[in-house]
């Protein structure tokens, strides 16, 4: 288990190596010219517009572009951002808890709600209720979140008042506002992902039933909710986790534009606002870093493997 531990983590070097440089290579492809934008009015005096890519070092060609920055990176130093005018590391200290709670109510959302109904609808299939969470699945698939944020906010905000429509208070400012600002983008990221996770799980969960060990289990005379719940489900929750980790990572990068319909002043409207602005090394930053995150989701993921399964902990 340590061997292969020690395996993934060396593999997180390449592969951020990799995402680099993909991510700095494809941000120059973007039409326009940072240096035109950012001297606004002055931008057709062409010394001004020479001045800015001097300083930017965009004049250079962009391997040196690229190692200047890498350099940089490696100690520490994300940039400097060029609309803004602030650190990209300040930055990202800014937003980032803003986007992982957020991400993490919509997961906690998916899980609490696409596990049961997963469950209860492979126990009872053919049933009603196999129906009914067949079609909130469904329904979480199709549904685009932009329109579902939408009509949430004309719904509980606007008609029934229960909830802000829009803008965020830290949690360490106020716990209940901050829940109240949050819980409702929160579902409406966390909603496809609970769709998916509740057909994984069914699909799971109705192998995990025609199994020896749970026909075994019942030859015992060990109640069904235990069979179903201890038995059964601890096995279909496999594939589930694989998914799941995924899913997280997924989350990160979703939030974009659940962030932009509720006003939210996380890392997607961030890197939004950095596309428009052509602010390169903040979305550099950004990238890198939401990468090395879903790099270390997934090998969380891999470890929860040894904890669900005991014999995948040899391996």
């Amino acid at each position: 288990m340590q061997s292969s531990l020690g395996a993934r983590l060396l593999q997180i070097i390449p592969t951020m190596l990799l995402v680099s440089v993909i991510v700095f290579a494809l941000q120059h492809l973007l039409p326009g010219d940072p240096a035109v934008m950012l001297a606004g009015d002055s931008a057709g005096d062409p010394h001004v517009v020479a001045q800015i890519r001097d300083q930017l070092l965009l004049n250079r060609p962009i391997g040196d572009q690229y190692l200047h920055w890498l350099v940089g990176v490696l100690h520490g130093n994300l940039g400097y951002s060029w609309e803004l005018s602030a650190p990209v590391t300040t930055l990202l200290l800014q937003k980032l808890p803003v986007t992982l709670q957020l991400s993490a109510m919509a997961f906690v959302i998916a899980l609490a709600t696409g596990i049961p109904l997963g469950v209860i609808s492979a126990v009872k299939k053919g049933t009603p209720l196999d129906w009914l969470a067949t079609s909130v699945g469904l329904f979480g698939l199709s549904v685009p979140s932009f329109w579902l944020g939408i009509v949430l906010i004309l719904l509980v905000s606007v008609d029934l008042g229960w909830l802000p429509p829009s803008g965020y208070v830290p949690l360490s400012q106020d716990p209940l506002q901050s829940l109240r600002t949050t819980i409702m983008p929160a579902f409406v990221l966390g909603n496809a992902v609970a769709a998916i996770i509740m057909r994984h799980t069914r699909s799971a969960m109705l192998a995990a039933l025609h199994q020896d060990y749970v026909r075994t289990a019942r030859a015992k005379g060990l109640s069904e909710r235990v069979v179903v719940w201890r038995h059964a489900l601890r096995n279909a929750l496999i594939p589930v986790v694989t998914l799941a980790g995924l899913q997280l990572g997924t989350l990160l990068s979703g939030a974009v534009l659940t962030e932009q319909v509720f006003d939210i002043p996380g890392v997607g409207k961030l890197v939004v606002d950095a596309v428009f602005n052509r602010d390169y090394p903040v979305i550099q930053g950004v990238v890198l870093v939401t990468g090395l995150l879903y790099v270390l989701i997934n090998l969380i993921t891999d470890i929860l493997y040894a904890v669900i399964n005991p014999k995948l902990r040899g391996g």
